[in-house]
């Protein structure tokens, strides 16, 4: 089974910006920053705030709800390390930013996505 979906055109997020996409049913938080597009989890552990409706400072990804930090490239937890946001592969093809639904949760073998 292909793992890859397309979730957005490449051009509709500018670097600094984050938005929520969907991809097979599954809820993700798109990052756009310098290096890139990176993908997380949209549900914040904490209380369940859409992450992509969160606010960067440079690579970190804050909840919108209470504030969690989280590294939008890695979802690695600042504020919680025990409570980090699964990341997802991204790539650019013809124009489109695909996302790969085989989750990677840091400090933790990888598995595919619910």
């Amino acid at each position: 089974m292909d793992t890859w979906c397309d979730v957005a055109d490449a051009g509709s997020l500018t670097s600094g910006n984050c938005r929520t996409v969907e991809a097979r049913g599954l809820r993700i938080a798109l990052v756009c920053l310098e290096d890139g597009f990176h993908a997380v989890e949209d549900a914040c552990p904490h209380r369940g705030g859409s992450m992509g409706s969160g606010y960067l400072d440079r690579c970190t990804l804050h909840c919108p709800l209470h504030g969690w930090a989280y590294d939008a490239r890695s979802g690695v937890g600042i504020t919680r390390p025990d409570k980090p946001l699964r990341s997802f592969p991204t790539r650019i093809q013809e124009g489109r930013v695909w996302v790969q639904l085989i989750a990677k949760t840091p400090n933790a073998p990888v598995h595919e996505a619910d």
